[in-house]
Order: C-alpha cells, then structure tokens, then sequence
C-alpha cells in the first residue's frame, strides 16, 4: 500500500498540463476497454476486433474527447469540485452516447450490432464517473490529512452560510455552533447542535474540537477581543471570515477562512479618519511620496490616489518595490478605481542632483517623506548610511520643498526619536530637529541672498508613531514564521513593550496631519497602552492551537527563547518629549512643541556630521549626535 500512496503523491507534484495529459490517457483507454465489454457483452465471446469494428473503437475516444474538453472536465480540479464534476461527467458520456448511437443506427456498418451504441456509453459512464469518484473522495481525505473538527462562533446568517459552505468539503467536520444569543442555545441548525460560550471548555474536550471558526464579521473589535481571550487557553486555532460584502456573495469555502487579524490583539478600536481632512491638500494637486515602496509609503499611494490628485510622484530607490506598488496602482486606474496620473520615479532621496531634477520637472505641491532606514540593528551596524540616509535625504527633501515651492511638507517619524538609545532613532530625532528649525528660522536657509526676516513659506510638519503591524521588520511576521517552523519564538526581553497601530491607521495619520499642520507642528495619535511583546507571542501561539513549551510544561509546542536586548533596542518606548500635549481637530491626534536647536546654532554640527558619516566614523558619529540630541545615550537600555 506504501508504494502506491507514493505513486500516487508523485502523481499530485507533475505539473499541470502533465495531469491533463495522464487524466485524457485514462479517459481513452477506459473509452476502449469499454467499447471492448459492449461487444464482448454483445457477442457473447471475447472481442477480437475485425473489419469496421476497428473505426467503431476508434470512433469512441474521437467523439468523446472534445465533448469532454468543452464541458471542462479537463479544467476541474477534482479536490475542490466533488460532486459538480460528476454531475458535468455523466452530462458528457450521456451527450456523447446520443451521438455515438446516432451514427451506428444511420451507418449500420456490418459487423457492428447497433446495440453497442446504447451499451458502450454505459459502461464507459461507470469507469469514468467511478474513477471521477475515486479520486474525489482521495484528493479530499489522502493520507497525511486529518479532518479538522471545527466550532463555528456565531449562529446567524454568516455562521449557517459557512455551515452550508462546507457540505461536501472533508478539511472541515462541523461539530457544532456558539452563539451569545440564549434563545438559539439548544436549538440546531441543519441538524448541528448550538452551544453556549460558557460550555466552550467541555465542548471542545468532548467533541475533540480542533479549530473555532469566528464568524461574526459585525461585531466589534472590542467584543471579538473578549471572545478571544475567553478561547486563550483551550487547544484550538482560531479563524476568522472575511467582511460581510463578500458573504453577501455566497462564495463561502474553506478557501475564506484566514487566520485572526492580530488586530484584535491590540486592544483598542481602530481611529477613523475624520471626514473631508484626508483630501484637503491632495485633490487637484502634484503630490509627491518617498520610499513610496515601502510598508507606510505604498499604503499612503493608496489613500492619496482616492483622493483625487492630479498626479502622483512614486519615488523610490528600489526598483522592486516601485514597480509593485505602480503596478498595483495602475490596475486600479484601469478598473476605474481613480484617475491619477502615476510618474513611477527611481531616486534616492539621498542624491540631491537627480531630487532637484524631478521637483524642477513636477514642482509638487505636497510632499510626504517616509523614505528612511528604520530597522534599529541594521542602523547600528551601518551608522554612515543610516546617518545620510535618513538625516541628509530629510535635509535634501526639505531644501527641495523649499526651491521649488512645496505648500506641505510632512515627514515620517518614529517613536524611537524620543530619549533615542539607538543610531536610528537618533538620525529620526535629528531630521525632526532640521524641520523644526527650518520651519521657526527668520533666515532663509539655504538662500544666503535672502534678506530677514523670512518666513518659512513651506509648511513642515512630523508625524510620530509606533510599531505598525505587518510592516517590513515587525514581530508579527516574524512570530508567524517562527511558529510555522515549530519554534522557538524570539523575544529580547521578557519586559519589552511596544505600541502599535495598522498601516492604514499610520497612513491616515500622515495624510490628516499635513492638513492640520501649521508649521514645525509635531502630531502624535493616542494608541492605547502598550502591549508587553512576550504576551503577544504567547497570544500568536494560542492562536496556532498551539501551546507554550516551558518548565511548567514541558511537554508543550512552542517554546519562547529570550535573546537579550540588541544593539540600541529599548525596553520600552514612547511617544512624547515632552508634556502636556495639546488636541486637534481629531479627538485622537495630538499635537506637541518640543524644544528644538535653532537653525544657525545646528548648521556646523551638521556639516560635520555628514564628514563622518562619509567616511563611516562610528564613534564621532555618536558623539556628534549627543551634541544634536539631547537624552541620546548609545547603547542604554533604560528600566521601565
């Protein structure tokens, strides 16, 4: 038997149109063997075939195969299609039965009993559809894969459209419903019983439950949260379904579920955007993005491109990156999905030469600056690019904002510029220093024709955030890989803290922030408490179905490995210099003033800053940054 269930995975790894051709040979020779038992049947003797006989088999598989190939039978992927293939499979022998007898009974050739027109397709129905069955039923239940044994939460209209989805499907055995509603506890849908969330732990244990599908798609973020960690410490995965539009559609399958949005682990609702701020300073406008390929860039292009700007300026240094995200946003300019324009530029924001040639050519309006180096021990490790790139491409950016008459300019910041233990973080807090000061400066800065007092006509501002979820070099994929891998989960330390917030949320911020900005503004959204990273990743392994392998468990899954704080990496972090930050327009968005070098007082600390980041100085770099930062301490990990 092992041999065979070899045989047969080998099968599963050709290639596609390999399986077609295997699956086409078998229909032919079960066509043939068939043609050869009708008239065997017929003649009462084993067929020795002779004279017409030959172009009656030969008639078979010609009538057969493009009747099959126009009904997509070789299109079918047998594991997803069941019982509908079938159901196409006995159409086509049936359709090509009528027209085999057809032929006998108008041709009546000698030799052939027009009685073989009627028996053929008969047996040629039941070697197909029984091979069609068989191999169904193995491709949904083969060896090595288990039916999981699923919970749904959730007894309405999206519960019973992922139940009925689920019939004939063999990944999935349904064992039942949970619902908050007391009148649907004890009742039964489709013959599937309904339990109370309270009888969850005894439910899961008796019925051997190995996975809680969350389907209740309307619910908040805060009550999905509480259903989540009422699931914590039972041995099930958790998934979700995707929104209510797409149920609407019917298209229900196993293909839907996903796993749960870590989302619901941050603990807090989502910030929506305020209505009307988001598009204020792009409709109509030349609007320009930096690092437009990155995680916080691409989704900013998304967002600017709803709003209705004239043009939008997709400035990168990655090739790979630009081309993904203009790509992506050429496919929704064909859809209809907005009418920017799209000029996808390859640039480092670091080369003012080629900047000043793009700002010259499309002088635009707006400009949003979210091209930096920002994982902290690549940062450490390179503190020459790092410094150049996220210090003097800012500086650069800004010199252009100015030349060329950008009306906004916003920057992308970090909560790491705040008391910076880290190169990066330091470079962060030195580019928001060049805006403050640039932006309160009664001289020009870089125009020394100019005569004071000038006045900024550029309005700057900044914008601070935390971790984001899902962008390059977050914990959350990360933790996911490592736990597809079996473990361990690496974690610094075991009082790590962080904040976090969704890209669309960052995204959002930036965009809102540009209009409120008044000049040298500093914006800042109220994200919630910090969430301690070591209970995110325990949290990530429940959700696996999984549990943590330890010395009061040693018997568990995963085990979580401490690694020690890297290079620059705080204990925790935040978000504000100093106190007393003052409201906005958005009732999460706040705005800060923090005290700042002037413009003069930064210019000669500066040049030399860039010498050393030049010839890649490590330590005069550090120094140099003590001088600009004040609270910058290389290397200090501060206690909570």
């Amino acid at each position: 038997m092992a041999p065979q269930r070899t045989l047969l995975n080998r099968i599963l790894e050709w290639p596609r149109a390999a399986k077609r051709l295997f699956v086409v040979a078998m229909d032919t020779g079960m066509g043939l063997l068939a043609m050869w038992l009708a008239f065997s049947l017929r003649l009462e003797a084993l067929h020795q075939p002779e004279g017409m006989q030959w172009l009656v088999y030969t008639l078979g598989p010609a009538l057969a195969f493009p009747i099959f190939v126009n009904l997509g039978l070789y299109r079918a992927i047998f594991r997803y299609t069941g019982i509908q293939a079938l159901i196409t499979t006995g159409k086509a022998v049936a359709l090509y039965g009528v027209l085999l007898l057809t032929i006998l009974l108008l041709a009546q050739w000698e030799g052939v009993p027009r009685s073989v027109g009627a028996l053929q397709p008969l047996i040629f129905l039941l070697l197909v559809g029984s091979s069609r069955a068989l191999g169904w039923l193995w491709l949904a239940g083969r060896p090595g894969k288990t039916s999981q044994r699923l919970l749904i939460y959730g007894a309405g209209s999206a519960g019973a459209q992922t139940a009925a989805g689920l019939i004939g499907m063999h990944q999935y055995v349904l064992q039942g419903f949970v619902d908050d509603d007391a009148a649907k506890i004890g009742r039964s849908i489709n013959g599937v019983r309904v339990y109370a969330p309270q009888a969850l732990p005894e439910v899961v244990q008796r019925l051997d439950v190995t996975d809680v599908l969350l389907a209740i798609p309307s619910s908040t973020r805060q009550r999905r949260r509480e259903i989540i960690e009422s699931l914590h410490d039972l041995p099930v995965r958790i998934r979700t379904l995707p929104g209510l539009s797409d149920l609407a559609s019917g298209r229900v399958t196993v293909a839907d579920f996903q796993d749960l949005d870590i989302e619901d682990l941050v603990g807090r609702e989502p910030v929506a955007p305020l209505p009307g701020l988001l598009g204020q300073n792009l409709s109509g406008q030349v609007v320009m993005v930096t690092g437009a390929g990155g995680s916080i860039g691409s989704e900013l292009c998304r967002q600017i491109v709803r709003e209705g700007p004239a043009r939008l300026l997709l400035v990168d240094h990655s090739e790979f990156a630009l081309y993904r995200i203009h790509h992506e946003l050429q496919t929704l300019y064909a859809q209809g999905a907005h009418g920017c324009a799209l000029e996808p530029l390859l640039a480092s924001v670091g080369d003012a030469r080629r900047m000043a040639d793009i700002c010259r050519a499309h002088r635009p309006g707006s400009i949003y600056h979210a091209a930096a180096y920002k994982h902290v021990p690549m940062v450490e490790a390179n503190a020459g690019e790092g410094i150049l790139n996220n210090v003097f491409g800012t500086l650069n950016m800004v010199h252009m904002a100015l030349e060329h008459g950008a009306q906004h300019f916003v920057l992308v910041s970090t909560d790491k510029a705040v008391r910076p233990t880290n190169i990066m973080g330091a470079s962060k807090r030195v580019a928001e220093m060049i805006l403050q000061a640039i932006a309160a400066s009664s001289q020009a800065p870089f125009d020394t024709a100019a005569v004071p007092p000038w006045r900024c006509p550029t309005r700057f501002s900044m914008v601070r955030f935390g971790n984001v979820l899902g962008s390059s070099g977050s914990v959350i994929p990360l933790f996911r890989r490592q736990i597809a891998a079996g473990g361990p989960v690496t974690v610094t330390h075991p009082d790590v803290t962080r904040y976090f917030m969704t890209i669309p949320e960052a995204a959002q911020l930036v965009l809102q922030a540009g209009t409120m900005a008044e000049g040298g503004d500093l914006f800042l959204l109220d994200m919630g408490e910090p969430i301690r990273i070591v209970d995110l990743a325990h949290r990530m392994v429940a959700l696996a179905g999984l549990t943590i392998r330890d010395e009061q468990h040693p018997g568990g899954d995963i085990a979580i490995a401490f690694t020690g704080l890297r290079p620059g990496e705080k204990l925790y972090e935040e978000l504000l210099i100093g106190d007393h930050p003052m409201p906005t327009a958005h009732p999460r968005i706040l705005r800060a003033r923090e005290e700042h070098m002037p413009w003069d007082g930064m210019q000669a600390t500066l040049r030399a800053l860039q010498s050393a980041a030049l010839s890649d100085d490590t330590d005069t770099i550090k120094r140099l940054l003590q001088q600009l930062v004040p609270g910058y301490q290389p290397g200090l990990a501060p206690a909570p």
